[in-house]
């Protein structure tokens, strides 16, 4: 494998905030990938799913290429959090009144490494 490979996935338009699924993002970042996993099983936020369902992918992806990976060789390198698209519905409020009701998207990419370049 080339010496400059990082393992990438992405997943876009989220139904999430992108401002409530950020914290998350930054607490696995630069961890080692079975301890991110552990971090991310225990909390309780929405975005941990999100999070933990590219984070898989793109081990797998890793895995998948580089036969001679374990799981143990990866940790998360970068993580983004970027800014969706926004449904907007009208909400129908009293007197004749409406509000809008915007529901935000997010787009997660994540990308893991080999802990021994990391060190290199």
């Amino acid at each position: 494998m080339a010496a400059n490979t990082v393992y990438k996935a992405n997943a876009r338009y989220l139904m999430g905030s992108p401002s409530k699924v950020r914290p998350v993002a930054d607490l696995v970042r630069n961890k080692p990938y079975t301890e991110a996993l552990a971090i991310l099983d225990h909390l309780p936020n929405k975005g941990a799913g999100l999070i933990k369902k590219v984070l898989v992918s793109a081990a797998s992806n890793a895995l998948n290429k580089n036969r001679k990976l374990a799981e143990d060789m990866l940790y998360v390198k970068e993580v983004q959090v970027n800014d969706g698209p926004r449904l907007r519905r009208v909400w129908f409020r009293a007197r004749g009144r409406a509000d809008m009701l915007v529901k935000q998207m997010c787009h997660i990419s994540v990308a893991v490494d080999e802990i021994a370049r990391a060190e290199a």
